[in-house]
């Protein structure tokens, strides 16, 4: 038992009637440890040791007397710990090791700071919070587990000050665009903006510039632009840790996500699904309270949301332009990584709008290409799609394409298409089968792949190796799925018995004629005006 739980033994039992010598032999304690039980409740403390000696102990006050001289020397002469090292060993002939001299120094410098008066004073004021007035923006690195690999993601906070009412997603960058993208998320789901203030770190996204130790700051062009259309006013804190009490309150909260939600790591197949995750989230953590606050998240919420500025109407482009060339691959480069356009666009320069999570490739006023954004830095990402008319000229380059392999490892090219490509090119040749495989897949861009899939294995099961059989029966099965069942129609993926060819079956399956059948009426007429003027002019017929 601890001494506390012994001395209140022996008070109790002498309470009882039992004699000292008796609750000596019971405990096993001599009679100055009975004496003090009864004296007091509390045990005596335990005496500190005094500190042993040490080598050191002798070159203390010099030590002392360099760092006291050190408050008045220039910042940048004042003496490290090696130097003061040095100078112990040197001219006052110390046999110290370097480990003891710096520790001494570790502990014994912030004392002397107190001690002079110049060590800064850390204390923090509580702070009031009014609804719908201020907020708080902070970022927070995951990790998950995203299509079987481990990968290191953001986690962005929007944090409302008065209930504490927070909005999280997860983008694979940092970047501007991620920046505003999220903001609109937050913005939209709380439905309105803070009336006062929003508080941020010097984060590049935002500002372009620290000025010296005061509050102002340069800030992205772009930035200021996207404050001004939402109305928001930014207040930065302090660079670096001091700074990050000013705005406590999303730090909490992005460690209290992170422990809740993220452990053990999440394993998904796409961002989307995980932000899908981290909305339900968010919404169960609505139900808790903050502290030994009496109300809900959710209940103080209900309060602020009316009280926040309305959003604006019209939208705000998120997403960051680049204007690059494309390059002879068909290529072109889009922060570090690298994305396949048209091959028709080679040469020319054409309008990217990158975003968080995706990009899109303008030529002009058109959309000529869309892709989902790479995460890793140095990636390529292809499509098969974009280099077909060239693949057509060059039917020898298409089983080495990086594209195919892509498409392979995507899932837009089947196992179903290469056992219809072995087939074609037993029947025609590698070569012509290979231009007929590029041939079935120009049709992906008039039908859903899906339709061709189902094309290319009724086509494989009635041995048709050609492009045209396989565009009759994609077709086929596009019916299935719009135009409702017939009687004696075969079902929805069933093979046909005989694939035709798709000339017989246009011929066979041309649009009814609606046209009413043509009359000879109106040229009646005719017959009647000319054996009018037949009967004035007599004399005419005699002749």
């Amino acid at each position: 038992m601890s001494k506390v739980e012994l001395y209140a033994a022996i008070r109790r039992y002498h309470r009882g009637g039992m004699s000292m010598r008796e609750l000596e032999r019971k405990h096993g304690v001599t009679w100055r440890t009975v004496r003090k039980a009864l004296d007091s409740a509390w045990p005596e403390p335990r005496k500190k040791l005094p500190p042993r000696a040490t080598a050191l102990d002798p070159y203390k006050p010099v030590i002392d007397g360099i760092l006291r001289g050190d408050l008045d020397a220039p910042r940048k002469q004042r003496h490290t710990v090696t130097r003061i090292f040095q100078r112990l060993v040197d001219e006052h002939g110390a046999d110290v090791s370097y480990g003891m001299v710096r520790y001494y120094i570790a502990a014994r410098k912030p004392e002397i700071l107190v001690e002079s008066g110049k060590a800064p004073l850390e204390a923090f004021v509580p702070q009031t919070h009014h609804p719908g007035h201020e907020a708080e923006v902070d970022f927070g690195d995951v990790t998950i587990r995203l299509a079987g690999e481990l990968v290191t993601c953001y986690l962005f906070s929007f944090r409302l000050s008065y209930s504490g009412k927070a909005v999280h997603r997860v983008f694979a960058s940092c970047g501007q665009e991620a920046f505003f993208e999220r903001h609109v998320h937050a913005l939209r789901t709380l439905g309105g903006v803070p009336r006062s203030k929003v508080r941020y770190d010097n984060l590049k996204a935002a500002v372009a510039r620290v000025l010296g130790l005061s509050r102002a700051r340069v800030e992205a062009h772009r930035w200021i632009a996207f404050k001004s259309h939402f109305g928001i006013e930014s207040f930065y804190c302090r660079p670096g840790v001091e700074g990050a009490h000013e705005k406590g309150g999303v730090e909490g909260q992005i460690g209290y996500f992170r422990h809740n939600h993220f452990v053990p790591v999440p394993e998904v197949a796409s961002l989307a699904e995980l932000n899908e995750m981290v909305e339900q989230w968010d919404l169960q953590d609505d139900a808790r309270r903050i502290g030994a606050r009496s109300w809900t998240v959710a209940e103080c919420f209900a309060l602020e949301q009316p009280l926040l500025m309305p959003l604006p109407e019209e939208p705000f482009e998120t997403g960051r332009l680049f204007t690059p060339r494309v390059d002879r691959y068909g290529q072109i480069p889009v922060r570090t990584n690298r994305y396949s356009v048209p091959i028709r666009l080679i040469g020319k320069r054409v309008r990217v709008i990158l975003h968080a999570s995706h990009l899109v490739v303008h030529d002009q006023n058109a959309e000529v290409a869309r892709h989902e954004r790479l995460i890793a830095k140095g990636a390529v990402r292809l499509k098969l799609d974009h280099y077909l008319e060239v693949l057509v000229r060059k039917p020898g380059a298409f089983p080495g394409s990086t594209a195919l392999e892509q498409a392979r490892s995507a899932g837009k090219f089947t196992p179903v298409h290469d056992a219809w490509w072995a087939q074609v090119q037993k029947v025609h040749g590698e070569r012509d089968g290979t231009r007929a495989l590029i041939e079935v897949l120009l049709l992906g861009r008039h039908l859903p792949h899906e339709h061709i899939v189902a094309g290319l294995a009724a086509a494989l099961r009635a041995r048709a190796m050609t492009a045209d059989a396989v565009a009759l029966e994609a077709r086929k099965a596009a019916q299935t799925e719009t135009e409702p069942a017939l009687a004696g129609r075969p079902l929805p993926g069933t093979p046909s018995a005989n694939v035709t060819s798709f000339h017989e079956w246009k011929l066979s399956h041309l649009p009814p004629d609606t046209r009413p059948l043509p009359s000879v009426t109106p040229y009646d007429q005719l017959l009647r005006r000319r054996r009018a003027s037949g009967g004035d002019h007599p004399e005419r017929e005699a002749q």
